[in-house]
């Protein structure tokens, strides 16, 4: 058997009652993209459950008699970004969010940083990364500094154009920062942004690297793999574990390619798991508060559907979630704090069900253990004796 996860990234479906803590009362990803671009054209998600869920939308998408297993998920976990998503559906709740600066990094950081690199830097600031670059970038070019920017999460970001910093210094300068951002500078991930100019315009390029730290103990994933069966993850999954408990892993530069991937490693002979990152909804749409953009990049992934669907085994899971919002239509650039959906699908399935409303993103990695026949984590509930399979 092989479990398919594939994480829709940051396509929440509506605030979590939390979300005013957040800053994201009335954040709602999927609502918003409906209401600024249009009804969506999602046969394929919707024949899943996918509109099912309660309160999606509110209630646009519905279908009589879809055939998946649909829900949605809360976030236990102390944060609304990649890591913390990631990380608790694979068994891991962040009790203590990671460390974030608002204000930049300090001084006493950023001047140990430049002697370690030798350099100077600009900006240190939270930013949008295709405004920073467009703001700083003729600084950067002119004078061969990177440039440092954050965000609401706990990153910590360089970019840099790869004709004045090639990508192998960049990843190089990353790397350092990675290393000393522990302790007092604690910071969940350090993030390479290398662009180019292409027609005039400064253009972030699919070379993106993710630097993260080790999860603090083992997870589902490492259970899987040290069971003896498979985990491969496509796209970012094996930066955002630092690559632990992955046995294989494949870059991607699209959705689109994300998807061929998944195919791809699902027509291969193994039995595991699949873990699947499509992370141009958050990156290219979300972030930069494009709810038309977003809304099209939907409708292109329920295209494939039915060919990933065509790659199943008879045997096999497919999951499809998210792992935090990214409200299109909310004030900034950061995530929100949301519920993310769960449909699931096997060939073997006999009925639809409502999965309803679970506790924890958790879930998904007590389910999938529970599917593939290994001890159940710490954290989270099983449906799999839901799924009617």
């Amino acid at each position: 058997m092989k479990v398919t996860i594939i994480v829709l990234d940051s396509l929440g479906i509506g605030e979590l009652p939390d979300a005013e803590k957040f800053g994201d009362k009335g954040a709602d990803t999927l609502g918003h993209i409906t209401e600024n671009y249009k009804i969506m054209d999602i046969p394929n998600m919707q024949k899943l459950g996918f509109g099912n869920v309660d309160g999606a939308a509110n209630g646009e998408y519905i279908v009589e008699n879809p055939i998946g297993g649909y829900g949605k998920l809360a976030e236990v976990s102390q944060g609304k970004d990649t890591i913390t998503g990631h990380w608790e559906m694979a068994g891991i709740v962040t009790e203590i969010p990671f460390k974030t600066y608002p204000e930049g990094f300090p001084k006493k950081f950023m001047d140990k940083f430049e002697k370690a690199i030798g350099v100077k830097t600009i900006g240190n600031y939270p930013a949008s990364g295709t405004e920073i670059i467009e703001d700083l970038g003729p600084e950067h070019e002119k004078t061969g500094k990177p440039i440092v920017y954050t965000s609401a999460d706990s990153v910590l970001q360089i970019a840099a154009h790869t004709d004045v910093i090639p990508l192998k210094r960049l990843y190089e300068m990353c790397s350092i920062a990675r290393e000393m951002l522990v302790g007092e500078f604690a910071c969940g991930r350090v993030i390479a942004r290398p662009y180019i100019t292409e027609n005039g315009k400064r253009v972030r390029t699919s070379d993106r690297h993710d630097y993260a730290v080790n999860p603090p103990k083992d997870t589902v994933l490492d259970d899987i793999k040290n069971s003896g069966k498979i985990v491969y993850g496509v796209g970012k999954i094996s930066d955002i574990f630092n690559g632990t408990g992955i046995s294989e892993s494949v870059h991607t530069v699209s959705n689109m390619d994300g998807v061929d991937k998944t195919i791809e490693a699902m027509e291969m002979d193994f039995q595991g798991l699949i873990f699947t990152n499509l992370v141009d909804f958050d990156a290219k749409y979300g972030h930069r508060r494009d709810p038309e953009g977003y809304g099209k990049a939907i409708e292109e992934f329920d295209k494939r559907l039915p060919q990933i669907i065509e790659a199943m085994g008879d045997n096999d899971v497919l999951m499809l979630t998210a792992d935090h919002g990214n409200d299109p239509t909310a004030r900034g650039t950061d995530h929100t704090r949301e519920y993310v959906p769960i449909v699931v699908y096997s060939k073997k399935m006999k009925e639809s069900v409502n999965l309803g409303t679970r506790k924890s993103f958790a879930d998904i990695g007590a389910t999938v253990s529970d599917l593939l026949g290994i001890k159940l984590p710490e954290n989270g509930e099983s449906f799999k004796d839901l799924l009617a399979l």
